[in-house]
């Protein structure tokens, strides 16, 4: 469907993606309306996202002339050590989200929290790019907090998942502290379900003192204090000091094109260079001639994405750590040999120290406003950590899961460092103008998902809704992961090529992506079916 309207937002919740369209219908540019959204998301979808996490996002703004990216990717804490849990190591994440150490020290619980990175990136998007007040922008979360909201199908579906191979299961976080259980539970422990209310009386009170004092409200005096205190008491590695020591980074766009149209994603630590690689590869094939979700279809952008994870697990870190070389990794040259191999029949092979579990806290929100602004941001939680300091009411990050515990590796934990992250919040333009905005919440799946979403809509010349809701898979190690509504020839024809093939028992998956499509007679936009999302035209 094409809306005759000039702005839009998209976002996995319903409550959040109404924020947003409000502030639009104000007058709000799409920064604020995305900012706003943002928050309500961190009240309304709180072991997915939050101020406590962290995130990246992209603006553009043609009548500023500005294009760039503000990035927080959550940094290890200064107190953290490359060998501290190197003796721990009991397996890696099958799809390379992550490794599962004894104790899960790295997974829940207090040593699993890097910086809070997250508000520091809201207030600062919108200071420098917001047009309403900020108060104004906090204030649908507040209402939301302190009112109450009602659990949701996914929301309930995510709280009640039982982990894998090792990982803490969510039910787990969201009663591991006491704060947390008084929140997220019923009184017999158990995880609240579809149709019961959460009232966060503690975070409303955060989020007033925030709208009053912006981000330091956060980082320094009282709440700092209390953070501070908590993380002390509970033998965290995180302390003031990295409170304090936190600033975003700001980019330029990393830049690469895919058939004519030109691809503004995010830098390292972020998924842009795998998104970016993995076109690269496939512009040397006529997807649009195969038949969408053919087994060779699958083969080919299979191979893709196992090339683009071993470059990253090899070469992606911090860039004030590891040297990533990004211009071999994005160039057309590299990619045209990769994708040469894969036209002989050659099968990369991804390196695992064994297997283990994916992850899916995250969520995303895309914008366009009337002006042709455009905002897209992917924030999350990392793996909740399902620790909510006594009095505050929000959950931190569990960022130091997906750290490699291996010194001397592209991953490997040191003090201040980010870890890589898949989020790939992008915006594609084509000539010259915005023709689609996209991202989505899905840990190592993100990138994978954007990718399928973009070749949906350029090669097959699918709706947003279309584009969003056809069936995906994933390739993150040697085996192909697929939906289930992928076609049963199409895998026995896979294992007979010699692929591992490991079928979800879900329709829906690997990513949920969130976008919007911009034609010269309207907007089209798509809210993942997997979600609870929602499009609103304004």
């Amino acid at each position: 469907m094409r809306y005759k309207k000039q702005a839009m937002i998209v976002a996995p919740q319903p409550e959040p993606t109404e924020a947003g369209a409000d502030v639009l219908r104000e007058g709000g540019n799409a920064v604020d309306a995305g900012i706003a959204c943002a928050l309500v998301q961190g009240v309304v979808d709180p072991l997915m996202c939050g101020i406590a996490g962290f995130g990246s996002c992209g603006i553009y703004m043609p009548g500023k002339k500005f294009h760039g990216y503000i990035d927080a990717h959550a940094p290890a804490p200064l107190a953290s050590r490359p060998d501290m849990w190197a003796n721990l190591i009991e397996s890696e994440a099958r799809d390379g989200y992550g490794f599962i150490l004894k104790g899960r020290v790295n997974d829940i619980g207090y040593k699993s929290i890097c910086a809070p990175a997250n508000l520091r990136m809201y207030y600062e998007a919108h200071k420098e790019h917001g047009s309403l007040p900020w108060s104004r922008i906090v204030e649908p979360a507040i209402a939301w907090a302190e009112n109450g909201w009602t659990v949701r199908p996914h929301v309930h579906y995510w709280w009640s998942d039982d982990g894998a191979f090792g990982r803490a299961p969510n039910f787990e976080r969201t009663g591991f502290t006491p704060a947390a259980r008084a929140l997220y539970c019923r009184p017999d422990g158990t995880p609240k379900r579809v149709g019961d209310t959460v009232v966060n009386r503690d975070y409303g009170q955060t989020l007033r003192a925030i709208a009053k004092g912006g981000a330091d409200a956060l980082y320094a005096g009282e709440i700092a204090q209390a953070i501070a205190e908590d993380m002390k008491k509970n033998e965290a590695l995180l302390s003031l000091e990295d409170l304090k020591a936190w600033k975003p980074t700001h980019n330029a766009p990393l830049w690469g094109d895919y058939r004519g149209y030109k691809v503004s994603s995010n830098q390292p630590p972020g998924g842009g260079v795998m998104l970016i690689e993995m076109l690269n590869i496939l512009e040397n094939f006529d997807l649009g001639g195969m038949e969408h979700n053919s087994a060779e279809y699958l083969r080919i952008v299979s191979e893709a994405m196992k090339r683009a994870t071993i470059d990253k697990d090899a070469h992606v870190g911090d860039p004030k750590f590891v040297n990533v070389p990004v211009d071999q990794l994005t160039s057309k040259a590299y990619a045209k040999d990769m994708a040469d191999e894969i036209k002989r029949g050659v099968k990369a092979e991804v390196p695992r120290f064994n297997s283990g579990a994916i992850s899916k806290d995250t969520t995303h929100i895309s914008v366009l406003d009337r002006d042709g602004n455009c905002f897209t941001m992917t924030h999350s939680l990392g793996m909740p950590s399902g620790v909510v300091t006594p009095g505050l009411g929000f959950m931190y990050n569990g960022c130091m899961g997906v750290f490699d515990p291996r010194p001397g590796r592209a991953g490997s934990i040191a003090p201040g460092k980010a870890r890589f992250s898949s989020v790939v919040p992008s915006i594609l333009f084509k000539g010259g103008k915005p023709h689609l905005i996209i991202g989505a919440p899905g840990a190592t799946q993100i990138a994978m998902g954007v990718l399928h979403v973009i070749l949906n809509a350029l090669d097959f010349d699918m709706t947003m809704v279309e584009a969003v809701s056809a069936p995906r898979f994933s390739a993150t190690s040697d085996t192909i992961d697929i939906s289930n509504r992928i076609q049963f020839r199409v895998e026995r024809e896979l294992k007979g090529q010699g692929y591992p093939v490991v079928r979800s028992p879900y329709g829906f998956g690997f990513a949920a992506v969130h976008a919007i499509r911009v034609h010269d007679d309207g907007l089209d936009g798509g809210a993942d079916p997997g979600h609870d999302g929602v499009v609103i035209a304004v």
